[in-house]
């Protein structure tokens, strides 16, 4: 099975309440590509760079199995860059700066070889550059996912809307999909939300787990408590790269398997917040993630005897 991640590599600056990280390497495409490398070796990337994004980086994406083919790196230009400031809470933040950079103008073109994948991953991005995206394939991929955020629901929503109408299962957190449906009840959000298009709707609710709906069933995802929380930074992206990378290693997008990869997803999620930026998820064993779902199995299992 093959994999490809649409979305931005770019540099954070972050002050959370545990201490401060400057231009460290960030992005959905970023997060999202490592995360699924843990399950997948046919990843590709498809993203924008400028000259001051590190070669280096792109080299460990090859190592892991990420294909950066699809990476186009733009000759005197800067990489996109954020900065960010949490509140004490960690579940919200101030937007500091951003500079768009080499993504003001990013066109993306999906190489030959990632134009006939089996997983298609849509990252936040502008939703017609999502939607150029899905044009771009050969052919429809078995899975096409896509995240988006509140800022293209009060600035692109008719664009938004199309694009709703191409993918399979779209991922945002509870505040997007109040906004999105104007439904505050979240199981009424989803129905409207799944009458738009997407045959699955997830979610996240950060440190209270994540929902899932299709239209007849309806599941949820505990977080795992954590003892320190160092940067929810890329949290919600890692929690996707390991959906579709355990959906493309077992080639099963049933409902059932979907559930477990939920588990992997946010057995991930709780190893991105752990260390700032991507280095949690850099050094990533297997055994570690086996461990971590077997504790999110340990929390959710209980026997009760009805009779």
């Amino acid at each position: 099975m093959s994999t490809l991640v649409v979305g931005t590599m770019a540099f954070d600056s972050l002050e959370t309440p545990f201490g401060k990280a400057e231009r460290i390497i960030g992005g959905s495409a970023t997060y999202i590509g490592l995360a699924a490398s843990n399950f997948s070796n046919d990843v590709h990337l498809v993203s924008v760079v400028g000259d001051d994004f590190p070669q280096e980086q792109l080299e460990d994406l090859t190592r892991r199995g990420v294909s950066s083919e699809g990476v186009e790196r733009k000759k005197g230009e800067k990489s996109f860059f954020w900065s960010g400031k949490y509140h004490n809470d960690m579940n919200t933040r101030d937007t500091l700066d951003t500079q768009l950079n080499v993504l003001e103008d990013f066109q993306p073109k999906v190489p030959d070889s990632a134009s006939e994948v089996d997983f298609l991953m849509l990252g936040n991005l502008t939703p017609s550059v999502q939607m150029d995206v899905i044009l771009q394939m050969k052919t429809r991929p078995k899975l096409i996912l896509l995240d988006t955020m509140n800022f293209w629901m009060d600035v692109a929503l008719d664009e938004l809307h199309e694009v709703l109408k191409e993918i399979d299962v779209l991922t945002i957190n509870d505040e997007e999909a109040r906004q999105l449906s104007g439904e505050f009840s979240l199981l009424k959000a989803a129905r409207k939300i799944l009458s738009m298009g997407p045959n699955v709707l997830i979610i996240k609710k950060g440190e209270h787990g994540a929902l899932m709906f299709n239209e007849k069933e309806a599941f949820f995802a505990p977080a795992l408590p954590l003892e320190e929380v160092f940067d929810p930074t890329g949290a919600g992206d890692t929690f996707a790269g390991g959906l579709v990378g355990h959906l493309d290693a077992t080639n099963d997008i049933s409902f059932d398997n979907m559930k477990r990869g939920i588990i992997y997803g946010s057995a991930l999620a709780s190893f991105c917040v752990e260390k700032f930026g991507t280095e949690r998820v850099e050094e990533l064993t297997r055994p570690e993630i086996e461990n971590r779902v077997r504790q999110f199995i340990d929390l959710t299992q209980v026997e009760i005897n009805l009779d």
